[in-house]
């Protein structure tokens, strides 16, 4: 009885397992739900657990329940592909409403679901398996119980990984991620273009320098996160189907008429996902790599980004808000923390590290399959919900601070010396010997007055037009065409 059927023998099996596994989740969670306590006191990473509230869009596809589903999505699309190829006899066509059940476990996958899987998966102690067999004992008692063996055909596991993977990463930041980093380059853009032409005191090597405009910093930021965007919109999310060592070995030996190839790349195409012809076993995970690469940049843009703007608040070029009910410090009531803007930047790193990892490690495999990279494909939903959480930080970030006008203009006006390089240039227009020197001696390391740079000014011998020029620039007044550029899109 259990050589002959089984999935039948599985079956009682996980029966038996579902309802211990639901009494022990029960159980747990009586143990653990306190008054005023929830379980996601008792995670023991932040994203299930602080910030739990916050990742909940990204839960429907970075999640094992997600990997479950998509899993069931990949088999249940193969079987009715199958079942639609006339050259495949031995498996019947499907009739509308067949395949209408079918897609009913992918569309109706909920909790109870995934519990069931799980259930198996003690008994099968693999976790392929056990979606087969999931489907198998849904439609044991239905009229497609006579293709059920047709559920996995000619199927390695990695084959319905690989796919489930893509289209979980795919959705998830197509859904959730990029919408989001979206609206923070949109709002970053809003504010740059408010701020355009807010003159502001540069600064390099932490040192006063030329002077610029507040948007237009702000649009360097904006204008290099959309290259990010533009790339990771143009990504390809590619997908194998070819079997234990990506030859079609027993597709071959099954059906030796049928051009695998193809049936492989319209399979995969119908998933709109990119056929990858050559591969192992596995899919050769470069395409995550790009993916990984290009999220770390973004990342690394905002991180840059928030350090800037932790500064700028940190000499009060920005003010932050004061929220209501907030409070700073534990002990110095008058603080208003940046610590938006400090979340962001321990998020971008903590996802970077993630996502460096995968981008290093999953395109290394062993000769045909190691197993390393399944363990390390679990924490791709980390990398990319610890970008989401610097998005959302940073958004509020931006959202709670103001120029503060008086900072900026005192700044400037306590900094004439940066004029020192519009008027060496002008000396060295008209080829005035040891134009760069003449400044250096006026201006390096000691401040200047509007009246001692002025004075100098008068005593050159230059043409009355470029004098002119020169006398009617002010530091707030000197900031080239950074207001024009902080209207570039």
């Amino acid at each position: 009885m259990i050589t002959k059927f089984p999935h039948l023998t599985l079956k009682i099996m996980a029966t038996y397992d579902l309802m211990f596994y639901k009494l022990s989740c029960k159980l747990s969670e009586s143990l653990t739900q306190t008054e005023g306590q929830t379980m996601t006191h008792r995670a023991i990473s932040p994203i299930d657990g602080r910030y739990q509230s916050k990742t909940v869009p990204l839960q429907d596809y970075l999640s094992e329940w997600a990997l479950m589903k998509y899993r069931v999505l990949v088999e249940v699309r193969w079987l009715i592909a199958m079942a639609d190829n006339p050259d495949m006899p031995e498996i019947r066509p499907l009739t509308q409403d067949e395949k209408d059940v079918l897609n009913a476990l992918v569309d109706d996958f909920d909790n109870d679901s995934a519990d069931a899987i799980k259930a198996i998966e003690r008994t099968t102690n693999h976790d392929v398996k056990a979606v087969e067999y999931f489907i198998k004992d849904k439609i044991a008692e239905t009229s497609l119980a006579d293709v059920s063996e047709f559920v996995h055909f000619c199927c390695t596991s990695a084959d319905i990984n690989n796919l489930a993977y893509a289209l979980m990463i795919r959705d998830s930041i197509e859904q959730v991620w990029w919408a989001k980093a979206h609206e923070l380059n949109e709002q970053l853009y809003k504010l740059a273009e408010s701020l355009m032409d807010v003159p502001m005191l540069a600064r390099t090597h932490g040192q006063p320098a030329t002077p610029t405009t507040i948007g237009k910093e702000l649009m360097v930021y904006a204008y290099r996160l959309e290259r990010q965007l533009k790339q990771l919109d143009h990504q390809e999310y590619l997908g194998k189907f070819s079997g234990a060592v990506g030859a079609y070995n027993a597709h071959l030996v099954a059906y030796p008429d049928l051009d695998w190839q193809n049936i492989s790349r319209d399979f995969v195409g119908s998933l709109d996902l990119t056929h990858n012809p050559l591969t192992t076993q596995i899919e050769s995970h470069d395409f995550l790599a790009e993916i990984a690469h290009t999220i770390m940049r973004f990342n690394t843009i905002v991180l840059d980004l928030c350090r800037d703007m932790w500064m700028y608040i940190s000499i009060n070029y920005f003010k932050q808000r004061v929220i209501a009910g907030e409070v700073g410090s534990s002990t110095m009531p008058h603080k208003v923390n940046p610590i938006d803007f400090e979340n962001a930047e321990a998020n971008a790193g903590i996802s970077n590290a993630t996502l460096a990892h995968l981008a290093d490690k999953l395109p290394i495999s062993r000769w045909q399959r190691d197993l390393s990279d399944s363990s390390a494909m679990r924490n791709v939903g980390v990398g990319i919900a610890h970008s989401y959480l610097m998005i959302l930080s940073t958004m509020r970030g931006l959202g709670k601070v103001d120029i503060n006008p008086v900072a900026l203009s005192a700044d400037l006006d306590e900094a004439w010396e940066v004029l020192g390089e519009a008027v060496q240039t002008i000396l060295r227009k008209h080829q005035i010997p040891n134009a760069y020197e003449k400044l250096k001696d006026l201006t390096r390391g000691s401040g200047i007055s509007q009246e001692s740079l002025q004075a100098f000014i008068h005593t050159l011998n230059i043409p009355e037009d470029d004098k002119a020029r020169l006398l009617a620039l002010t530091p707030s007044t000197y900031i080239g065409l950074a207001d024009k550029l902080a209207k570039l899109e």
